[in-house]
């Protein structure tokens, strides 16, 4: 019976290829069959060459007679056809290809091979040449087939594939398709997990070994087999506990010295891919380490690199040698801030509360749990190959009621009554104002109190006698006892006073930095209007930040004239990555070559520079300053931490020191090793900026892109459990540059980004306000006070109406309202900037000016959050929140600045006078060009599964108005970066909660890019102030033709400007998880493939053992699965 069911398998399986309308070759078969069976395939034939088989029901029936013939030979006749018909089955495979072998798989031939395998397999002794056909068979099949390794699994084939394998190991012919088939089954991780019991690991090593040139394709299919059965980390211990990792060394080093001619790299690159996936467990990791597989791969890879067709090799070397690079702490006391500012009261829950409540003695940097292996129990789902590839964006929010405006008022209007006094423009009747004289008319602005300890700018520390720097203020208040004086920071011996001038040098003139001497700073009058040296210093007399700072940064206090050079996004060096990491790794096999010598510490505040003449010197201890630690690791070479948020134990982006005491024309490379983003535009052609304060006395006072050999990648320095919310293994992230100083005795400042610290922002208002012309209504309030003691400004801006007649006061109190606010987060000063954009415009004297302001009233909170600017924060105030996530409830206490900005919004909304117009300033760390995020109910829904009416969808697609003028106005604008889907992540920002609570439509954040542009007219550079700047101007003239376009007297002349319906359609997106909305329009690969961010390993032990069919890729969520690349 069974040799009858194998024959109509067989005969099946046959009929299975050619019903897909496959075509035949010439079918001259000998299968011993009687001459009616050969008559029946002549017609089966002719019916193939003749017509193509279009008379699919002649050939069911020719096919039905043969098997019918073929049935009534008996058991005895099984051995002279089955063979054949199996290979002939193989032989259509082969020539038919892809196709073929999915029409089989569809018609249910796989399950028909492996009831014949099995039904083989009972015979004494198995065919070998019908076992060497199925299998090869099997091997063409299962790749194609998704559900092949439960199906195998469920007949009981792995078991006859492996006991055939045991009996053949030395017999190449049979061995070769087994290995294929079990090639297959081992990407199941479950049969990969049944098939190590089974003893499957050491076979393999039984057919693996040293360097030879016989049998390499055989090799190398063992290679991938055991490979793939390494990817279970049972299979991976049971590796480990029999000492097979010395012995891989062992064989990839004997194949790395005798392969030469570099003809078998797939065989090295296989053994590699065997100790991948080992190292991904603790155990492994430690086997590679006491087998010294650091200083092997590292010395094989260093061979390799003159050789770039050997990149893959060096690539996964690399991966390796990072992973099993032993985790360290980094070299910090605490991960919390250095600094301490105690809050009125402690979060109910969150990360603060955590912070707060932490046990004194508590090791935050790292625990000893962050160490231990989980219990890894294998995955044993029987559908895992039905997991959807695809997952969906579970952040997308989905509950059409959320995405509605509220019809009841979040707060009664008397509790609002008390914001009226920042709205006088909308009741000014201007009685009594003087119009032939009307800014002597003008009641002078609400102002924040300045404080009595005055700021003064001495001297730099430790310059010689001969040169000095500085010079005593005018007009000085007496310091208190114990303050000290603020001073400029660095050492520096200017050259020249002016532009070209030798600077005269004073005899005897002092040191002493409280006394002052003479600094000789550029005239940037005229090229900088809102720039006041001395007026800055006055304005940092009443700032206020928790570490007291007495000093002021030269950048601050010179100004910056933007340069009139292009500076081209940085065009990547191939293999600069993998250098860099190689460099990391010659750390541990070369300790003794490390200085590992601190010379810049914040946690030692009494005395955090060491200057011992023969390192940098470092300093951050000015406004918005952020560097921690220094340390010398060799001789130009320098390891940089930077300092948590104040009442945080993370956010490590934003950086802002000096560097002084440098060698001319030295390389030095600075690597800032705390960075948490997994990925960055330091790796897409972003550089780091710097201001040399020689260049600003020889007049170019200027911020310039700067540092060579830029990458990004995650390091061996591992976050603890505490500082990764409850995660264990997370790793921190390198960014590093290499530098040359130019200028002996110089002093330099880096930044993230062009900084713009609160001082600048007062010293701007008030300049401002001292430009304003008559035509111009501008009145400053102090919102609130912070935290720190810092006033939030509120500007109102709009025209002065032209008389006191009533036409012109009701068309000046009804002006529509513009809300635009900035700064919420403190590393992204590009915001400042745009804001700073913004203001200069409408504050200006052209005609578009005058009739934006003629068009609006705009109130303006330019920096909500000036404590965060103040201390150096990247994100956070000094409550250790993100204020854009505190819109929905903000506390009075703990977010003043926010719970009383959206107070102002929710007055305006009780009086229906919500704004047109709602935008938050902000800057985007990981793409490039300007774009907008806005909230549209009908796109969310589209990029959902709800369902939805069209009553339920029906919304005004205004929203797209702005940002469409914008993209066709404004260089650096990408309609096709802008996103206007609302999230769950981001229900809490300023831009949903507006557009949900106050009915804000046109409700947006622009995000500014701080690396450059892709696309328009400044594709191919990054973006400096001037850019910055002319955006804010450009939104400003969008707004215009916004008003004018809502006009229905010009409708009709710009209806392309609103043609917002197809764009709308025509807008194809993608979207990823988590929490990450994008278009089509993110960073390509790099040319050498290597996943420089998430290689750890420590990740991967929490997984379940899902197999991985790609060798150099591991997912980067954060970077919404985008392949990352190392050059």
């Amino acid at each position: 019976m069974n040799a009858q069911c194998s024959n109509v398998s067989a005969w099946g399986l046959c009929w299975c290829v050619c019903s897909g309308t496959i075509t035949f070759p010439s079918l001259s078969l000998n299968f011993g069959l009687n001459s009616r069976v050969l008559m029946f395939l002549g017609q089966l034939e002719r019916l193939n060459g003749e017509a193509m088989l279009a008379d699919a029901e002649i050939a069911r029936q020719i096919t039905a007679k043969i098997l019918h013939l073929i049935q009534t030979q008996g058991e005895n006749t099984k051995p002279l056809y089955l063979p054949n018909v199996v290979n002939n089955t193989q032989h259509l495979l082969t020539v038919g290809g892809g196709r073929r072998v999915g029409v089989l798989v569809s018609k249910g031939g796989t399950g028909i091979l492996l009831q014949m395998l099995l039904s083989a397999s009972k015979e004494w002794p198995p065919s070998e040449e019908l076992m060497l056909q199925l299998h090869s068979v099997l091997a063409k099949v299962g790749p194609k087939d998704r559900k092949f390794g439960v199906k195998a699994r469920l007949n009981g084939a792995l078991n006859v594939t492996v006991n055939l394998l045991k009996q053949n190991l030395q017999n190449p012919k049979l061995l070769l398709p087994c290995l294929q088939v079990l090639r297959v089954y081992s990407s199941n991780s479950v049969n990969a997990v049944s098939l190590g019991k089974n003893g499957l690991v050491e076979l393999m090593f039984k057919i693996i070994g040293p360097f030879s040139k016989k049998n390499t394709s055989l090799l190398k299919v063992a290679l991938d087999t055991l490979g793939a059965l390494l990817k279970s980390k049972t299979n991976a211990r049971r590796a480990v506990d029999r000492a097979h990792v010395p012995v891989l060394l062992y064989i990839y080093q004997d194949w790395h010295r005798n392969d030469t001619r570099h003809r078998h790299m797939l065989i090295r690159k296989g053994i590699l891919g065997c100790l991948k996936n080992i190292t991904n467990i603790k155990l492994g990791r430690r086997a590679f380490l006491d087998a010294d597989g650091m200083r092997i791969l590292y010395n094989t890879s260093t061979e390799c690199l003159p050789v770039r067709t050997l990149d893959p090799l060096i690539n996964t070397s690399s991966l390796i040698m990072r992973k099993c690079f032993p985790k360290n702490r980094l070299p910090l006391p605490t991960i919390k801030s250095v600094f301490h500012h105690q809050l009125p009261h402690i979060p109910a829950g969150g990360p603060v509360a955590q912070l707060y409540s932490q046990p004194p003695g508590v090791d935050d940097v790292v625990d000893e749990s962050d160490d231990n292996e989980d219990a890894e129990a294998e995955n044993d789902t029987e559908n895992e190959e039905d997991k959807d590839l695809h997952a969906q964006n579970d952040d997308i929010e989905t509950d059409i009621s959320k995405l509605r405006p509220r019809e009841t008022p979040s707060r009664p209007f008397e509790e609002l009554k008390i914001y009226e006094r920042f709205f006088l423009e909308l009741s000014e009747d201007f009685q009594g104002f003087n119009f032939d004289n009307p800014k002597a008319a003008v009641i002078d602005p609400v102002t924040a109190p300045k404080s009595h300890c005055s700021i003064t700018v001495p001297t730099a520390q430790g310059l010689p006698p001969k040169y000095p720097t500085t010079a005593p203020l005018q007009g000085e208040r007496h310091l208190a006892k114990d303050a000290q004086p603020p001073r400029l920071t660095g050492v520096v011996c200017p050259r020249r006073g002016g532009v070209g001038e030798e600077s005269p040098v004073e005899e005897g003139a002092e040191e002493d930095g409280d006394e002052g001497a003479v600094l000789e700073v550029p005239d940037t009058a005229l090229l900088l209007p809102l720039h006041d040296p001395d007026l800055y210093v006055e304005m940092v007399k009443s700032t206020r930040s928790v570490p007291q700072y007495s000093q002021v940064a030269y950048p601050d206090y010179f100004g910056h004239v933007a340069p009139t050079f292009r500076e081209h996004i940085l065009e990547r060096v191939y293999g600069v990555q993998r250098t860099k990491i190689f460099q990391d790794i010659e750390r541990l096999i070369h300790p003794n070559d490390i200085l590992d010598k601190v010379v810049y510490d914040l946690d030692i505040q009494s005395s955090p520079v060491v200057d011992d003449g023969e390192s940098l010197k470092f300093n951050s201890q000015f406004e918005s300053g952020n560097l921690r630690k220094a340390i010398q690791v060799r001789r130009y070479e320098y390891d940089l931490v930077l300092n948590s948020d104040i009442n945080s134990n993370h956010y490590h982006q934003w950086f802002y020191f000096e560097v002084s005491g440098m060698c001319v024309g030295a390389p030095y490379r600075f690597n800032i090793i705390n960075c948490e983003k997994s990925n960055s535009q330091f790796n897409y052609g972003m550089q780091v900026l710097m201001y040399s304060v020689q260049e600003a006395i020889g007049g170019r006072p200027r911020w310039v892109r700067t540092g060579a050999d830029i990458c990004y990648y995650k390091n061996h320095f591992s976050r603890s459990s505490i500082a990764a919310g409850g995660q264990k293994g997370k790793s921190y992230y390198t960014m590093t540059f290499s530098m040359t100083f130019n200028h002996k005795d110089d002093v330099c400042y880096f930044a993230y980004h062009y900084p713009y610290t609160y001082s600048t922002l007062k010293m701007h208002l008030q300049k401002l306000e001292a430009l304003r012309t008559p035509q111009v209504y501008l009145r400053q309030d102090i919102l609130c006070e912070t935290l720190g003691g810092n006033g939030c400004p509120l500007l109102t801006i709009t025209a002065m109406p032209e008389s006191t007649s009533n036409d012109q006061i009701c068309q000046f109190r009804n002006r529509p309202l513009v809300f635009l606010s900035a700064r919420v987060h403190p590393g992204e000063t590009n915001a400042s900037w745009v804001m700073k954009g913004t203001l200069e415009f409408l504050m200006g004297t052209s005609p578009l000016a005058q009739s934006l302001r003629e068009a609006y009233i705009f109130k303006i909170v330019p920096m909500l959050n000036p404590d965060g600017v103040v201390n150096g924060n990247h994100r956070c105030s000094l409550s250790g929140e993100d204020l854009n996530r505190q819109w929905q409830s903000p506390s009075p206490e703990l977010h003043p600045t926010i719970y009383h900005t959206k107070s102002l919004l929710q007055y305006l909304t009780a009086i229906q006078r919500a704004p047109l117009v709602f935008c938050d300033y902000h800057g985007h760390s990981r793409k490039k060009n300007v774009f907008m995020y806005g909230c549209s109910l009908k796109e969310t829904v589209w990029q959902t599964n709800i369902s939805a009416t069209s009553c339920d969808l029906h919304e005004d697609l205004g929203y797209r108005t702005l940002p469409k003028i914008l993209s066709q106005i404004a260089p650096a604008f990408s309609m096709a970066s802008c996103s206007f889907v609302v999230e769950r992540s981001k229900e809490a920002t300023a831009r949903v909660v507006v557009w949900r609570e106050m009915g804000v439509q046109r409700s947006y954040t622009m995000e500014s890019t701080l690396c450059g542009c892709d696309q328009g007219k400044y594709k191919g550079l990054q973006i400096g102030t001037r850019e910055l700047e002319e955006m804010g101007a450009q939104f400003c003239v969008a707004l215009l033709r916004l008003k004018r376009l809502t006009c229905p007297l010009e409708l009709r002349n710009h209806a392309h400007l609103l043609d917002v319906e197809s764009d709308f359609i025509e807008t194809r997106c993608k979207v990823t998880s988590p929490s990450t909305y994008v278009l089509e329009d993110e960073e390509h690969s790099f040319m050498e493939e290597v996943d420089y961010s998430a290689e750890s390993g420590d990740e991967l032990e929490h997984e379940p053992d899902v197999a991985d069919t790609h060798d150099n890729h591991l997912s980067d969520s954060e970077s919404n699965s985008q392949r990352d690349a190392l050059t």
